[in-house]
């Protein structure tokens, strides 16, 4: 909706993961809107703008919208944030009362999450702080329960990475099964023959320059396999790293190699490189 210069934004934000989307229509994006707007037009919340985050975890506050909002906040230009419920704007107990109790404090931002009936403008809600440690409780048990299904997966030998590896495409009638990219097979078996000939990375990295071969990351990206990922600035530069992680992937003997990675918690996903015995 249009409105006036200097005159503060109503944010209705609305956010989805992947585990919601597994509980039907009821959290769908569709439904927070219409259920956000319906509210914001019968109390008079208008003009608003309507944000949302689609396919971002409540643990995670580093989403793209909800960011926007808050630097919108931090410079004063916010008068209220409404959301369908305390959940859809965090799951993290401690975050949640930085953002709402210390951040939208400091900055006279009203918060209103309907369903649970807290609006920051009435005073504070007693049963808050349980709505919020239950929020966070969901989330902590729902990631042990996805860690504990990608175990039993890994375990039984099933391939867990999205992305195939350089040379292979996923099997169009099965997922989880890879087979043969002939196009960029072919740049494979070249690096592998070069070695066998004599070449070391360096001067193999230097032949595949000089052939104008787009190098693994760019080939990923022009076939829509790394389709969320920034274009190579120089999609024909290939480096010694590069070959070198060609030659030595177990992938091109047949191995399916899992948990390559692993993190700490739901609340810190940063992947940590786990050492080969595990």
């Amino acid at each position: 909706m249009n409105r006036q210069p200097n005159e503060k934004i109503n944010y209705l934000y609305g956010r989805l993961s992947h585990e919601d989307e597994l509980q039907g229509d009821s959290n769908s994006i569709i439904n927070q809107r219409k259920i956000l707007t319906k509210y914001a037009e019968e109390n008079g919340f208008t003009p608003y703008e309507f944000i949302y985050d689609d396919g971002f975890s409540g643990a995670d506050f580093e989403r793209p919208a909800f960011s926007r909002m808050m630097e919108d906040v931090e410079a004063g230009k916010v008068a209220t944030v409404i959301v369908k419920d305390m959940s859809r704007f965090g799951r993290d107990y401690l975050k949640f009362g930085f953002y709402t109790e210390i951040v939208f404090a400091e900055k006279d931002v009203r918060l209103v999450a309907i369903n649970d009936n807290v609006d920051t403008e009435r005073g504070e809600n007693d049963f808050t702080p349980m709505m919020n440690l239950f929020n966070e409780w969901y989330v902590k048990n729902t990631s042990k329960k996805i860690r504990a299904v990608w175990q039993a997966k890994g375990k039984s030998g099933e391939r867990l990475a999205v992305i195939p590896p350089y040379g292979y495409r996923k099997d169009s009638e099965d997922s989880k099964q890879l087979v043969v990219d002939e196009e960029s097979a072919a740049v494979v078996r070249r690096v592998f023959r070069l070695s066998v000939e004599g070449y070391g990375p360096a001067q193999i990295a230097r032949t595949l320059n000089s052939e104008h071969l787009l190098n693994p990351s760019a080939y990923k990206y022009e076939h829509g396999i790394l389709s969320k990922a920034r274009p190579c600035k120089d999609p024909y530069f290939w480096n010694t790293t590069t070959v070198h992680k060609i030659l030595d992937a177990p992938e091109y003997l047949g191995e399916t190699i899992d948990f390559k990675t692993w993190s700490k918690s739901y609340k810190d996903n940063r992947p940590r490189l786990n050492p080969p015995d595990k």
